[in-house]
């Protein structure tokens, strides 16, 4: 008897990339192969609550777990500025903890990788680990974040929120992202080449599997490319939504029979309790009913209007499907489960990829774009009720979904991550001869670096 292929899938330290893989690990125990999660300190728990085993980073280690919250703390006046103004302020800062937490993570990863001697490793991340490339196995990279990930001449710059029209705009935020990235870039460039890997061209953090990559990108919203992807190496997933258990409605103390709205920003978008209150007075006004998504800030919210029901956390692609809209941060998986299940979305974003996949709602037709923080009540209540009542655009978006769930996406996914098994190990790209990293790019760095930063729900950015 053939024994069954273990699967390593390694997400990065964030809700919306933990939960996309989960979806997958789903499916490919369903297929008869044993998923094992790699997880990194602080998500402990995540992937064992669906029955997998999981296996944490750095537990036998001192060094400290990931305190994301803190690090979004310290940078959440950016969350008021424009896409270009974070690329300062928070998307320097961020690559720059992203390459911390890789290179403190290495010895423990090839360990681990080496223990565990997986078929095959999934990599849910935006940042390459040389245990990964090195451990002889194939390995898959999942896009988790908006398509904008993978650049061509068509599509706009990664994290820009740029239209669909090239502009100088394309151009100035590239400029400035390859600036404000060319710090982090050299430090894990030397990395990778003390490791024995090519370093990837400038403001590059990990370039395409050679076995398989999957993109989250339905096709209601895909861009154009100049370049076409190799359809044997670039799969797009039209819809990869985890399975959870049904979901019933609470009951309200008024409107009970008007439709539903699901109200969630992620783990980190919730921290924001001001602003969520705001939006909650202006809910107590409409004719409809709201499910809010407080996170572990649950307990601030004291007078709940009649039709608000709010509560740390729903199994949101159940809630999901029962709504009539969602109203969210632009996570990738937020937003695709929104199409999934045919409901329109308004997005209000306050970083990374969320940018992106709210420009993408307007441009698409399938929700509406509103600033964060910039809205005003009756700008809110227009965005709501447009919405509710628009009919056009609800038959769409349910035609839609019912092309995105024939799709079977993490039926397709756990079968192409199975056929890698069958793939023989590539030998990676190896740094050029005669080439050494400066010692003090890599020890010279924060012996006690920041966070991992990670996705939203999509959770946090990368």
């Amino acid at each position: 008897m053939t024994p069954a292929k273990t699967i390593a899938l390694f997400p990065e330290a964030s809700y919306g990339a933990a939960l996309n893989c989960i979806g997958i690990a789903q499916e490919l125990r369903r297929l008869g192969a044993t998923p094992v999660f790699i997880c990194h300190p602080g998500f402990s728990g995540i992937f064992s609550d669906y029955g997998f085993a999981e296996y944490q980073l750095g537990e036998d280690t001192s060094a400290p777990a990931t305190d994301w919250n803190d690090f979004i703390e310290r940078h959440q006046d950016a969350f008021r500025q424009s896409p270009f103004d974070q690329l300062e302020s928070y998307v320097g800062p961020t690559w720059d903890a992203i390459v911390d937490t890789a290179i403190r993570v290495e010895e423990p990863l090839r360990k681990l990788i080496a223990r565990l001697q997986p078929d095959a490793i999934v990599l849910d991340n935006v940042v390459m680990f040389p245990a990964i490339a090195n451990a002889g196995v194939p390995w898959v990279r999942v896009v988790s974040c908006a398509e904008t990930e993978i650049p061509d001449p068509l599509v706009p710059p990664y994290l820009s929120g740029c239209t669909e029209t090239p502009s100088e705009d394309w151009e100035r935020f590239s400029e400035r992202y390859r600036a404000v990235t060319a710090s982090a870039h050299r430090r894990f460039s030397g990395f990778l080449t003390q490791s024995g890997l090519r370093p990837p061209p400038p403001s590059i953090f990990l370039e395409p599997s050679p076995y398989l990559n999957l993109l989250l990108a339905p096709e209601i919203i895909r861009h154009e490319r100049r370049n076409r992807l190799d359809e044997e190496l670039f799969q797009f997933l039209d819809g990869c939504v985890r399975h959870e258990a049904p979901y019933m409605p609470p009951r309200f103390a008024s409107h009970n029979e008007a439709p539903l709205a699901l109200i969630s920003f992620g783990s980190l978008g919730a921290m924001d309790v001001a602003m969520m209150k705001r939006m909650i007075e202006t809910f107590s006004k409409l004719p409809y009913r709201f499910l809010v998504n407080a996170g572990h800030w649950r307990d601030e919210y004291r007078d709940v209007p009649d039709n608000v029901f709010i509560d740390a956390w729903f199994p949101q692609p159940s809630v999901v499907e029962q709504a009539s809209l969602f109203i969210h941060h632009g996570g990738n998986n937020s937003f695709c489960e929104a199409l999934y299940f045919g409901v329109p979305s308004i997005v209000m974003p306050y970083c990374w990829d969320g940018h992106d996949n709210a420009k993408r709602t307007e441009e698409t037709g399938v929700g509406l774009h509103l600033d964060r923080y910039g809205w005003s009540e009756d700008e809110l209540t227009y965005a709501i009720t447009s919405l509710m009542n628009d009919a056009a655009m609800r038959a769409r978006l349910k035609d839609n979904a019912v092309k995105m769930q024939e799709a079977a996406g993490v039926k397709r996914a756990a079968e192409a991550i199975l056929k890698t098994t069958q793939k023989r190990p590539a030998i990676p790209p190896s740094a050029p001869s005669g080439i050494s990293p400066s010692s003090g790019e890599i020890a010279g760095r924060d012996p006690s670096p920041p966070p991992t930063p990670t996705r939203e729900n999509n959770d946090l950015p990368p």
